[in-house]
């Protein structure tokens, strides 16, 4: 078993993977401390020491993880903080929230296939373009309900 200063060093890759690909900075190593903890729960108090960072920063990661399903808040009774804690179904959750974009690129995609000529080059690229997004959101259904299936 690794010592915590070594799982935190890898947490903190984590997040620079996270980053690197698209999510805010603090939000990736509110993230990461949400994978990591030994804890149960974890409240905003707790992140900012961990992380060294700003409360507002904290809060404003917070509210990102909750919007996207990531992360769900807690009752804790007797407690005044508010406790945090990694959702069970998170990583479907935020695949599902991808359909939004999907549904976006779809969008596009018809609208370039509409104003754009047979002949067109681009008519052919925008076309493929639709047809793979339409292949996914297809897809996509099939793959959560195999993948709820292998937890259950």
């Amino acid at each position: 078993m690794t010592d915590r200063h070594t799982q935190w060093q890898t947490a903190e890759r984590l997040a620079l993977t996270l980053t690197e690909g698209g999510m805010q900075r603090m939000a990736a190593r509110t993230l990461a401390v949400f994978l990591f903890t030994d804890q149960e729960t974890v409240t905003a108090g707790e992140i900012v020491e961990r992380l060294d960072a700003s409360a507002g920063a904290v809060s404003s990661a917070i509210k990102s993880l909750l919007s996207v399903g990531l992360i769900e808040r807690l009752p804790a009774p007797g407690s005044r903080r508010e406790h945090f804690r990694l959702r069970d179904d998170a990583w479907a959750t935020l695949f599902t929230g991808q359909n939004t974009i999907i549904d976006a690129m779809l969008q596009v995609a018809s609208e370039g296939v509409s104003v754009t000529g047979d002949d067109d080059p681009a008519h052919r690229r925008l076309a493929q373009m639709h047809a793979f997004y339409e292949f996914l959101r297809g897809e996509i259904p099939a793959l959560l309900h195999r993948w709820q299936e292998r937890n259950d």
